[in-house]
């Protein structure tokens, strides 16, 4: 676990399972069924429909948990003023053929703290992190079309490298394209 100051945020990565305290499972709850609420965030399959409360999330929260592995997956937070702002998810690719690739999922800011730069903060510690530590040369992610969060990422570094027309149906007659992002590192 590390926890670098960068201003008022605070970055921390977490890197096992008995990191999470279940304090920090709820906050990371909390944020998560906000965001889905809010309209953004990927919806967990075993979840209901939103709106939700951070309990039709808190599976979900602890599968993340349990895949945390230094080599494979980490779980990076960012605080505002000691409060959870943002946290994000970083996975090697499972398959060997992409094992020096990784997939950022799960960006998730807390609604009342965006455009205040927490989130670019961890995009960026993220990029060492994935870089450095995990050995990592590439970064991909995947957005949902029509919220505007592609033009965030590509204010990080971020570039579109495509899009799966319609893949993403959030009801009846309003289907989304799921745009597909990398970085270099």
């Amino acid at each position: 676990m590390t926890s670098p100051e960068t201003a008022a945020v605070t970055v921390t990565q977490f890197t096992r399972p008995s990191h999470l305290t279940r304090s920090l499972r709820r906050e990371l709850a909390v944020c998560w069924a906000a965001v889905i609420n809010a309209g953004g965030a990927v919806i967990p399959a075993d979840s209901p429909p939103p709106p939700l409360a951070p309990g039709d999330v808190s599976r979900a929260v602890d599968r993340i948990a349990q895949d945390l592995a230094p080599e494979r997956g980490r779980l990076l937070t960012a605080t505002y003023d000691e409060s959870l702002a943002v946290w994000l998810l970083v996975r090697r690719a499972e398959h060997p053929l992409e094992a020096h690739c990784g997939v950022v999922n799960h960006v998730q800011t807390q609604v009342h703290l965006r455009r205040r730069g927490v989130g670019a903060t961890l995009l960026r510690h993220v990029v060492l992190v994935a870089g450095e530590e995990m050995g990592l040369e590439r970064l991909k992610l995947s957005v949902r079309a029509g919220l505007g969060v592609e033009s965030f990422y590509r204010a990080s570094g971020w570039s579109e490298v495509g899009r799966w027309p319609g893949a993403l149906r959030l009801a009846a007659g309003d289907d989304r394209d799921e745009i597909l992002m990398s970085l270099a590192l």
